[in-house]
């Protein structure tokens, strides 16, 4: 092997610049001495003799002590065919003691070790990856009788340099280290290192390997007699040559051992058994899982006496108290938080950033985060690299992030501790208002009309729809401070409101009725409801709307009746609209029609959709009255504004009642009319609930009609069925049983159409529409009194 390259000789310029200035000032201090000898006295020419002297010795002692120092850092060259030996106070192994739990894991690295030149054990910063290699190596000493070196790549706090690694490894085995820290001087010394070790069963450990910078001239090792083993970030897994070795968070049953080790070892011995006590599980889970946190903490409580239970309601105040209220941190919190060493190795930017991303228990986006942090989006994006190589944030479909679940109470603790609670309520001030402008525009996409037949339907075949990748974080941010007991702060209030609106509005489009249901519920349970009535009748009016579809008018009618009396007159029109109509499925028609009028009349004049839904209302509540030509008029009305305004959704829901209107006048041509474009308005809209009416009123008018097209009566009998299976009761479903059992007579088939007619008695019974029941009875009553025929 050959020797390294001997340096190149460079001048000593500082050194023959330091004594030449000593000369010359002597030389000029001679000078002005014989010049102005004329002028002073002897004494005086005397002194300046001596400084002149002193100035020159002064000159060259400097010159010749940075010559000395040059020389104490430049390293001594090799002989070219010497064979130089490691250092005999090479740095040994440190002690493994402290690695409790995780059993197998240090055997698992070490059968890594004979199949690979070089093995890294990667993780999260103070998770354990220094002790696990260590460990490690202890376990594997006998296969490297040659030696085990071991080098941490982390002095005071910061990371060494490449040069830096290469001079201590170069210093430990007693090679050449790096002239420069030049590619091709650095390469050289790795060389050197190489040829130093070929041949020898020789086992470095390289801890803390902070960037892969730090050990890539290393890589990969002449021979497989001389192996490396690294304990640093995730990124080592990245480097060519190097198999990772992934360590997580120890388990819950290791954290509570670790806690149980920590405890015993202090100045007192523990109250209880931490193994025994369920309050140390949750302990741990709050300090994240965290080795150091554990430890420390388990150390404490035995110093202090401190109980279990006091600690765990410390904790749990620390990372649950909502973000917008002050809390009093505790000193067994403070300890948590300090011993966080990941965390405090981050860059100010990015502890920033994930303190607030604790500010959302789910996902969040880039938009989002960007909002979040007010950051621009490029400077968003490093950040979360750094994060995320430092295992603090995980990516999520979509594009998004989140707080490892490890970490999230940690996080929220972190944010308690450093953030003011005015700067915590501006930034979720921002992350509210930025998504409920999104949500706002989104759900008017949904809900805007457009052009008469034209496809209206949510895009369900999109996995990346914007509603549903974002359903989980709104539903969260409205639902966050449900459980505070104070209000909302009034710049987080306004954007709060108008995101829950717009989520019911999705939600109420997407027919997801439980969701939609505990969205409202949770808007109620708010203290900021209880101040402000708006909101409150609000929430009562979706809550009614949310029991109305659910086939609960009794609970609706309570609801809605809420709703008018908390909003006062102004802004009840739609909630008596939704009353009217709960008192209708009640068979309370006077009261009904009563407060449809009234919401009419409430009706702004520019309300040009408010008034069509008002005179849908109404027209039902006039159809059941039985005045019918009133009831034309209106549904005629409400169907010509909903086709001008393109809302197809409404427009279908006009013709649907038609049907009903023309049937009962004996207009079956204009009946026919209705529910084929019902039925064409349906096929571009999504509404289950309607549509099943509609194919209702469809199939009857066509029996009614044309009983030789029973078979296609039959289709949407079916069809209607169908879509109200899962569902409750109700008397739609009892009518549905009924003409669907109109439409198998029709086809001959008695023994189907007998069963269709005896369900359709027993639902309206149970429902209480007493004039199906009586239809179903007659008709199971014709039928005995005739021979049936088999169908």
């Amino acid at each position: 092997m050959t020797g390294p390259r001997r340096p190149t000789r460079r001048p000593r310029l500082l050194s023959v610049l330091l004594a030449l200035g000593g000369v010359l000032s002597a030389g000029v201090s001679a000078l002005l001495g014989n010049i102005t000898g004329n002028l002073v006295s002897d004494l005086s020419v005397t002194a300046l003799g001596s400084a002149s002297l002193g100035l020159a010795a002064l000159g060259v002692a400097a010159s010749f002590l940075v010559e000395w120092r040059r020389r104490q850092r430049t390293p001594v060259p090799a002989d070219d065919h010497a064979v130089p030996s490691a250092t005999v106070n090479a740095p040994t192994l440190p002690r493994s003691g402290g690695f409790t739990g995780r059993p197998g894991q240090a055997e698992e690295v070490v059968e890594l070790l004979d199949p690979e030149h070089a093995v890294a054990v990667v993780g999260r910063r103070g998770i354990g990856t220094s002790w696990c290699a260590i460990k490690a190596a202890d376990l594997c000493k006998d296969r490297f009788p040659d030696g085990q070196y071991y080098l941490d790549l982390r002095r005071g706090g910061r990371a060494l340099s490449p040069r830096e690694v290469l001079t201590a490894l170069a210093r430990i085995l007693g090679t050449t280290p790096p002239y420069s820290g030049r590619a091709d001087d650095l390469a050289d010394a790795a060389d050197a290192l190489r040829g130093q070790v070929d041949g020898r069963r020789v086992l470095l450990v390289l801890d803390n390997v902070d960037d892969p910078a730090q050990v890539r001239t290393l890589l990969p090792p002449t021979t497989r007699v001389c192996q490396l083993l690294l304990a640093g970030t995730g990124r080592l897994g990245a480097l060519n040559g190097v198999q990772p070795y992934g360590l997580a968070e120890p388990t819950t049953k290791d954290a509570v051992e670790m806690f149980a080790v920590a405890a015993a070892g202090g100045r007192r011995p523990p109250r209880d058994d931490p193994r025994l006590d369920p309050d140390a599980e949750t302990i741990v889970e709050l300090c994240g899982r965290q080795p150091r946190a554990v430890t420390a903490l388990g150390r404490q409580t035995t110093t202090h006496g401190w109980r279990h239970a006091d600690v765990l309601h410390a904790l749990r105040r620390a990372a649950d108290t909502p973000p917008h209220q002050r809390v009093d941190f505790s000193p067994m919190a403070e300890l948590v938080v300090a011993q966080d060493t990941a965390y405090h190795a981050l860059g100010a930017e990015a502890r920033r950033l994930w303190r607030l991303m604790a500010l959302s228990p789910v996902p969040l986006d880039r938009p989002s985060i960007a909002a979040l942090a007010r950051r621009r989006p490029d400077r968003v994006a490093a950040l979360i690299d750094e994060l995320a190589d430092g295992a603090f944030v995980k990516a999520e479909t979509g594009d998004r992030y989140e707080i490892r679940e490890p970490l999230a109470p940690y996080a929220r603790m972190h944010l308690r501790a450093t953030v003011p609670v005015r700067r915590r309520v501006n930034a979720q001030a921002r992350l509210t208002r930025h998504l409920a402008r999104r949500a706002e525009r989104q759900v008017t996409g949904l809900t805007a009309p457009g052009p008469p037949g034209t496809d209206q339907r949510l895009p369900t075949d999109d996995p990346y729809d914007w509603f549903t990748l974002h359903q989980d974080l709104l539903l969260a941010v409205v639902k966050v401070p449900a459980g505070a007991v104070q209000a909302l702060p009034r710049r987080v209030r306004g954007w709060w409101f108008r995101l829950a609106v717009a989520s019911c509005g999705w939600l109420a489009h997407a027919e997801r009725r439980d969701a939609w249901e505990d969205l409202c519920r949770t808007v109620l349970a708010n203290p900021t409801t209880q101040q402000r009535p708006e909101i409150a009748g609000w929430a009562h009016n979706q809550l009614g709307v949310v029991l109305r579809h659910r086939h609960d008018p009794h609970g609706a009618m309570a609801e809605l009746s809420l709703a008018v009396t908390a909003q006062g007159r102004r802004g009840t029109a739609q909630a008596r609209m939704n009353l009217g109509l709960a008192l209708l499925d009640l068979g309370r028609l006077d009261e009904a029609v009563a407060h449809l009028e009234l919401s009419r009349r409430h009706r702004a004049g520019g309300d040009r959709a408010g008034q069509a839904l008002s005179d849908l209302g109404l027209g039902a509540a006039r159809l059941a009255r039985g005045d019918r030509e009133a009831a034309h008029d209106l549904l005629v009305r409400a169907a010509n504004t909903f086709r001008s305004l393109g809302d197809s959704r409404g427009y279908a829901a006009a013709l649907t009642n038609l049907v009903l209107v023309h049937v009962a006048m004996g207009e079956y041509l204009d009946a026919a009319q209705a529910w084929r474009a019902a039925l064409r308005e349906y096929e571009t809209v999504v509404d289950p609930t309607n549509r099943a009416a509609a194919l209702l009123n469809a199939g009857a008018a066509l029996l009614g009609t044309a009983p030789g097209q029973a078979d296609q009566a039959s289709a949407w009998l079916t069809e209607s069925l169908r879509l109200r299976a899962g569902g409750r009761a109700d008397a739609g479903l009892g009518r549905t049983l009924l003409h669907l059992g109109d439409a198998e007579a029709a086809r001959e088939r008695y023994d189907l159409a007998r069963r269709h007619w005896i369900d359709a008695s027993a639902v309206c019974e149970s429902v209480g529409d007493e004039e199906g029941q009586r239809a179903a009875d007659d008709r199971l009553a014709d039928m005995r009194s005739v021979e049936p025929t088999s169908g």
